[in-house]
């Protein structure tokens, strides 16, 4: 096959179906395409993954590369990118729900009365922390492990995570404010 072929001779010919085409491609934009990947996953098993989906999409693709409308390695991008996003949103998405330990719940303020209509508020607002727990990262679901139910300080958890004090506080703001969100949702459902 002649290297001199354009990209978007390469992918004429790869919607016939011609296997070189594809294999010149790869040979041309695999470092880019992993570099751009790993950039974003930090994992080379993922970032593997996502490579191979970009290039499975190129040889399936219908609708295939239009040079009216940019630049090959543009679209090659943007294909790129976007099976990055939907391969972080699935592994989101598959993330098991953070458990809370019964020892952690029982935690939670409120009277010990053993009026039934407290207790089964309190189980009610246990049950909603819980879920709402899913929609939190790793540090977000550590921050508030750290803050609310070991006791530390924000000035100690920043010297424990090496991060500025400041980082520490617009996290546990926005871990606030998805735990508002969805414990209100649940209550509105």
């Amino acid at each position: 096959m002649q290297k001199s072929l354009s990209d978007a001779e390469l992918m004429l010919l790869i919607k016939e179906k011609y296997r070189p085409a594809l294999e010149e491609l790869y040979d041309r934009y695999i470092k880019l395409v992993y570099s751009f990947v790993i950039k974003s996953t930090k994992d080379q098993d993922k970032a593997r993954i996502i490579v191979q989906a970009v290039f499975t999409r190129v040889w399936t693709t219908e609708t295939g590369y239009n040079p009216e409308k940019g630049l090959f390695v543009n679209w090659l991008l943007t294909i790129t990118r976007n099976i990055t996003i939907d391969h972080h949103r699935k592994e989101k998405r598959d993330t098991p729900l953070v458990q809370i330990d019964q020892e952690q719940l029982v935690q939670i303020p409120g009277s010990e009365a053993n009026n039934p209509a407290e207790i089964l508020s309190k189980k009610l607002v246990r049950e909603q922390i819980q879920k709402a727990y899913q929609f939190l990262s790793k540090n977000q679901i550590e921050l508030i492990h750290w803050l609310y139910w070991e006791g530390y300080t924000l000035s100690e958890i920043a010297e424990m995570k090496k991060e500025p004090i400041g980082t520490i506080k617009s996290r546990l703001h926005q871990t606030l404010k998805v735990l508002r969100k969805h414990i209100v949702m649940e209550m509105g459902e």
